[in-house]
């Protein structure tokens, strides 16, 4: 039983505020009966956006209802139970919580506030605005504690008005008192305005969430390309030293068989020098022996005897001439100056590598912006494609050419009934599209003259022309001059006429520009200021009915790599050919 009532704050409709029936539950996480989100939606199916009522989530496009199997077991426990089942601990009112105003004794918690009765009540004492045709038309909230801040200090009534001129809510008695003769609306209305701005702005979070969503996904795999594109270079550049190492000790292999070969060879002469002197070493002697002896004999004709068989001495076989040797010293000497040369090349090379490490970059700040067109062409490049809003076009007004002409004419439209159209007494007209950005377009009229402006979508549908407010920006066009107005202020531009108007809007560098369509473009007037809400084109008449005005867009006109290393190692490898 705790169990079940530990759920029973969970499981009511916040559409209908009864328990679920087929409980379904969206993607962000509220559930509803499936026929209250189905009817939420359908009211929706314009905008072609739908939106969670809890939440105000976004779902594009509509998303398919699936029944929650849980909640829906839930519920019918919770009927077996009986809506009478007496209360767990948890279901008391604490310091933090909203008491139910009837409860007597130890107050539970109140599941809804009546902004009618300004009371809160508990699910108990709730039943009866369940039941009671009368009171089902109470508007039932959240609970809340600040029911009393809906009260009027002055006359102690509800206050179900909006003052715009005052920016404030106010009772009945209020818009006959102090604020008579201000613009007041009723307060669901004025509501329903701010909820159309609190959605475009929510639209506008959730394209940001989006782009920002998208912008994580960019840098994650800008991480991963990065990572991956160093573990490459790491790699690369290390089988390149080594394939210099591997030169580098072939070359040093290579001088030193060559040095040993060299040695064996002069060895091996120097050798058979030797012998050939240690033969003829020999032979001297024995001759000297055999000279030496006959000089000692006495009898003088032996002597002749034996020193006419002497044979000739034998010239000398080998003539040695050993001059100073520097021997392997030249071999130190070129290798030594091959080591200064690669130095040098690794040198010479070292700052090509360091700066292609250094110019290893992540772009992370957003890119400068495009400086502004100047010629037409230019111009065109963010040319925006802009129709009227039938919805918001003044009864005096005659949409044809797919929506994106405007004539001024006596007769009024029959257009039905909208909160958005401007009054009798402002021959007005907005775009449907909103306009962010960089947007261009063009405006071509005809007649007396007639007002292209940009304004806020919640501009005064009465008494308020564009420019005439801080809401709008307007260039008034007549027949032999313009001037621009902005806050009830006018500028004089040109004293010539302007039949076609090119404007130019940078909204998040907040430029607004006018020029007269021509070759080159002649700027007329532009505004540095901050927007802060989407801007919508606007077109505005005050002089005589056939004037025209159309909205005319037409297009006329790796990271680190290998390469400094590959050149070195080609340097390095051509360095070693010369040595050869």
């Amino acid at each position: 039983m705790a169990g079940v009532q530990l759920q029973r704050e969970n499981i009511s409709c916040s559409i209908c505020l009864d328990l679920l029936k087929k409980p379904v539950t969206l993607n962000c996480g509220h559930s509803f009966c499936k026929n209250c989100i189905k009817d939420h939606w359908d009211s929706e199916e314009e905008k072609r956006m739908y939106s969670c009522p809890q939440c105000r989530k976004i779902f594009i496009p509509r998303p398919e209802l699936k029944k929650n199997t849980m909640l829906a077991d839930l519920v019918e426990e919770l009927k077996k139970t009986g809506l009478h089942a007496a209360p767990a601990h948890h279901c008391y009112a604490g310091a933090e919580d909203v008491a139910c105003d009837v409860c007597t004794g130890r107050k539970l918690k109140a599941l809804k506030s009546c902004l009618v009765c300004l009371a809160s009540y508990c699910e108990e004492h709730l039943q009866p605005h369940h039941q009671s045709s009368a009171l089902k038309k109470h508007k039932l909230v959240e609970p809340s504690k600040n029911l009393q801040e809906n009260i009027c200090p002055r006359h102690d009534k509800m206050m179900d008005l909006f003052c715009r001129t005052d920016q404030q809510c106010i009772c009945s008695l209020c818009s006959v008192d102090k604020h008579k003769d201000h613009d007041t609306v009723s307060a669901a209305e004025e509501r329903t305005h701010k909820q159309r701005e609190l959605d475009l702005s929510q639209e506008e979070v959730q394209q940001r969430l989006q782009g920002r969503d998208r912008d994580v996904k960019v840098l994650q795999q800008e991480r991963k390309t990065l990572t991956l594109s160093a573990d490459k270079a790491v790699k690369d550049t290390d089988e390149i030293f080594t394939e210099m190492k591997r030169l580098l000790q072939k070359r040093s292999s290579d001088v030193k068989q060559q040095i040993r070969s060299k040695l064996e060879t002069e060895v091996r002469r120097v050798t058979d020098a030797e012998e050939k002197l240690r033969q003829e070493i020999t032979e001297l002697k024995k001759r000297e022996a055999e000279l030496k002896q006959l000089s000692l004999t006495q009898d003088h004709n032996q002597f002749l005897l034996n020193y006419r068989s002497l044979s000739a001495l034998s010239p000398s076989s080998s003539i040695i001439n050993v001059r100073p040797l520097r021997h392997f010293d030249d071999v130190t000497v070129a290798v030594a100056k091959l080591r200064g040369q690669l130095e040098d090349v690794l040198t010479e090379t070292w700052t090509d590598i360091s700066l292609a490490v250094a110019e290893v970059d992540v772009l992370l700040t957003e890119p400068e912006p495009d400086p502004e067109p100047k010629t037409r062409a230019e111009f065109f490049g963010y040319s925006q494609e802009i129709t009227l809003d039938p919805n918001t076009a003044n009864k005096h007004l005659l949409l044809s050419e797919g929506n994106r002409k405007v004539t001024f004419v006596k007769e009024n439209q029959s257009y039905p009934h909208h909160t958005d159209r401007f009054t009798t007494s402002c021959p007005q007209v907005l775009s449907k599209e909103s306009l962010t950005g960089r947007c261009y377009w063009e405006v071509e009229w005809t007649g007396e003259g007639v007002d292209v402006a940009v304004t806020y979508k919640n501009i005064s549908r009465s008494e308020s022309f564009f420019g005439f407010n801080d809401k709008s920006w307007a260039l008034v066009c007549q027949q032999n001059s313009c001037k621009f107005f902005h806050n009830n202020i006018w500028t004089d531009v040109s004293d010539v006429k302007v039949s076609r108007v090119g404007v130019y809007l940078d909204h998040r560098a907040g430029l607004l520009s006018f020029y007269r369509v021509s070759d080159p473009m002649t700027l007329l007037h532009r505004v540095q200021t901050t927007f802060t809400e989407p801007l919508y084109a606007g077109v505005c008449f005050y002089f005589s009915p056939g004037d025209t005005a159309e909205l005319c867009t037409q297009i006329e006109w790796n990271y680190f790599s290998s390469s400094v290393l590959n050149s070195v190692f080609k340097s390095f490898t051509s360095l070693f050919s010369r040595q050869q």
